[in-house]
């Protein structure tokens, strides 16, 4: 996929590419929607972005392995955190994810709008 000179650079990138659910590819392979990532002149790796909806689930994916258990399984307040935190990131933006929250959660999407109408009204 690239040079020797250009390991350290991937290196260092892909902590940032797999935070997001993105995909590392040879430059030669990018398509049109890729990002090509140039190192000291030369294009040294592509990244293939997720669609957003892969993004929520990654990112669902991710609280679970740092909380160490099911979404499901926390108390209210921990719950209430994590919508605080989703719609931050633009979670809510995407299609179907209040539905895709709430099913991570164990809430009903009532509860999930619950949740950010309080925030609004504090």
């Amino acid at each position: 996929m690239s040079g020797a000179g250009e390991e350290p650079f991937i290196a260092a990138v892909k902590p940032l590419v797999d935070a997001i659910g993105g995909e590392l590819l040879p430059p030669d392979e990018a398509g049109p929607d890729d990002v090509v990532l140039a190192w000291q002149g030369a294009d040294a790796v592509a990244v293939r972005l997720p669609q957003l909806a892969d993004s929520l689930d990654h990112i669902l994916a991710a609280l679970e392995r740092r909380r160490g258990r099911p979404l499901a399984e926390l108390d209210r307040k921990a719950k209430q955190e994590i919508v605080r935190g989703l719609e931050a990131r633009g979670a809510f933006a995407v299609r179907h994810g209040v539905e895709t929250v709430a099913s991570a959660l164990g809430v009903s999407r009532f509860t999930v709008y619950n949740y950010l109408n309080r925030e609004k009204g504090s």
